[in-house]
């Protein structure tokens, strides 16, 4: 499956929890870090629980951020939602891999303990979020099947080292997250996983969302980061394949599948060669 849009929901929030089932996003993030209030933690927990207990159909699409392996959150974390089987956690300052290889392991023993498939609870880890994770990207090639991606973040980064600002002021990056970003989009496609781009974090501008996506999906990421349930649907869009791009895509398959051997090829007046047809492949793979 193409997860395109990827929205949070604190998960101490009964109401959003709720609103998120009408949201029409590939995949729901219980949050239960950032956007959860210390003292809320364990009432978050039980709603995460609660919610991916009685969520039916919607379970495979429910995800949860947990707490980073850095602190001891992320023990009681997995205790409270494991049982109910949730498709995938979301690894918060991620260092390297050995954080998701040491949480793999975790979730062997919670999935044997609780009669879940094992390897089936996948891990999305945000690899940014530290100034160490960034001379660790080309490690997550060796963390096996249940790495569904790499994401990455700006804030906490912003914060750790001290940026007055993260954005140039012009709908942009400044230049050291904007290295930030592009580290990420390379590693995943290094590790042969999805890239997912960070979050729009004003809800409100949708012309920067529309941009922020179209520049995104043009550079190679295949999904992004949603804050808010209005910013899912314009994801899903410009995430989504059109029907030009995905005849144009046979077209290309279609025409090295009849010249087997073929090096390069014309079609419209342009030459093709091998990449044009791995990018056709991935296309309608996707």
């Amino acid at each position: 499956m193409r997860y395109r849009s990827w929205m949070f929901v604190p998960a101490d929030s009964e109401k959003k929890l709720n609103k998120a089932l009408t949201v029409p996003a590939d995949v729901l993030i219980l949050d239960l870090e950032d956007s959860v209030a210390l003292q809320n933690k364990t009432a978050a927990r039980e709603l995460a629980a609660g919610f991916l207990e009685a969520a039916g159909a919607d379970r495979g699409r429910s995800w949860v951020r947990i707490n980073p392996l850095s602190g001891l959150d992320y023990e009681a974390d997995l205790d409270a939602v494991m049982p109910e089987g949730p498709a995938g956690i979301m690894l918060p300052k991620a260092r390297s891999a050995k954080d998701v290889e040491a949480l793999s392991r975790l979730l062997d023993g919670y999935e044997s303990r609780h009669g879940i498939e094992a390897g089936s609870t996948a891990i999305l880890p945000l690899v940014t979020e530290v100034p160490a994770a960034l001379f660790t990207l080309g490690s997550y090639s060796s963390c096996g099947d249940r790495l569904a991606g790499l994401s990455w973040g700006a804030e906490d980064l912003g914060a750790a080292i001290g940026a007055s600002e993260v954005h140039d002021g012009f709908a942009g990056w400044t230049p050291p997250f904007e290295l930030v970003r592009n580290l990420c989009l390379f590693a995943a496609h290094a590790a042969s996983v999805a890239p997912i781009d960070t979050i729009h974090a004003d809800f409100r501008d949708i012309e920067g969302l529309v941009d922020s996506c179209n520049e995104a999906r043009r550079d190679g990421f295949s999904g992004k980061l949603a804050i808010h349930p209005g910013q899912v649907e314009i994801i899903n869009r410009t995430f989504q394949p059109g029907k030009a791009e995905i005849e144009y895509a046979q077209r290309v398959v279609a025409l090295f599948d009849a010249n087997p051997g073929a090096g390069v090829l014309e079609m419209d007046g342009k030459m093709l060669d091998k990449p044009h047809l791995v990018q056709a492949r991935r296309l309608l793979r996707s």
